[in-house]
């Protein structure tokens, strides 16, 4: 037996040689892929999928025109959320939502929602008017007013201060509304 390789062994180790790089390639243009195709898919999650996968957990919020909330994230809806704090509920809506901590790792997509869950805010403010319970709206540009909601429209709230003096608020206005009794 020869001390070199045959023309044979060259040629099987090249192939060999080869196909392993190939693999290689394989390989990372695989996991290069997945990584896209996960950054992708996670480019689709939204906050509020983020937040409805926390319900129940313990959240602290930054909100325009309000600062920080926290409290147990009570429920969500499309567009808002409520958290329940330190002797107070707070409808927030969530495109004012600047910052979550204490948020779940994962998310439920909309379309895994329940029906309910896919009330808008006007839903929640029908409920306080329905309540009559005394609150606070916060307003993005950091207004407030004391009131209680009397009548929900479709895109604005009408609210009775406590001088009884009735004010119509745009939702698109609203950061929070924040429960007094």
């Amino acid at each position: 037996m020869s001390p070199h390789p045959s023309w044979d062994d060259q040629l099987f180790a090249l192939f060999d040689d080869l196909e392993g790089q190939a693999s290689a390639l394989y390989e990372q243009e695989r996991d290069a892929e997945l990584v896209d195709r996960s950054r992708a898919e996670y480019s689709r999650v939204t906050l509020d999928s983020r937040l409805m996968a926390s319900a129940g957990d313990r959240v602290a919020l930054t909100v325009v025109g309000v600062g920080r909330v926290e409290g147990e994230l009570q429920r969500m809806g499309v567009g808002w959320c409520l958290v329940s704090g330190h002797a107070q509920d707070w409808i927030v809506r969530t495109p004012c939502i600047e910052v979550v901590q204490g948020a779940s790792d994962r998310s439920l997509p909309e379309v895994a929602w329940s029906p309910l869950h896919k009330l808008g805010v006007a839903s929640a403010l029908r409920r306080l008017a329905e309540s009559g319970v005394r609150c606070v709206v916060h307003l993005v540009d950091g207004g407030q007013h004391e009131a209680v909601v009397r009548r929900v429209g479709a895109d604005f709230v009408e609210i009775a201060t406590p001088g009884d003096e009735r004010v119509l608020i745009a939702y698109d206005a609203i950061s929070a509304v924040q429960s007094r009794d």
